[in-house]
Order: structure tokens, then sequence, then C-alpha cells
């Protein structure tokens, strides 16, 4: 399975981060939706851009920082 590309600027939403095999979205970080979720709660990860009412995002510049310092290698 290819790498899933990260853009240098704009927003990414929780499949394009976590990745979500049935619709063959590689992962940018290796981990469970759950798992990401306990992360954003306790500050480990970035808290979310609320888009809409069922619409979330995270900035690719914050998602970039994460992969970069290895979190889940």
């Amino acid at each position: 399975m290819a790498a899933n590309p990260l853009p240098e600027t704009g927003l990414l939403r929780l499949n394009q981060i976590v990745g979500d095999p049935s619709n063959g979205i590689p992962p940018i970080l290796p981990i469970c939706k759950s798992t990401w979720w306990k992360g954003v709660k306790s500050g480990r990860f970035p808290q979310p851009v609320k888009l809409g009412p069922r619409t979330t995002a995270w900035r690719a510049v914050d998602i970039r920082g994460i992969a970069e310092q290895g979190y889940c290698r």
C-alpha cells in the first residue's frame, strides 16, 4: 500500500490521518481512531477545527509536526 501524501497546507479529516482500509486510504499515522481521540483529549495531539456540526478536521501543518517527530515510528 502506498504512503498517504501529506499536503503542505490545508486541512485533513480523521480518515486521512489514521487511514481507512475499506476505502483504500493509507494512514499518515498508523494508530486507531480511539487512540487518536484519547490523544486529542489528553493534549498529546492537536485540537481539531470544527467545520460544521458533524465535520471535524485538523491542520496539515500540525499533523506534519507529529509525523516528523516520529510519534508512531
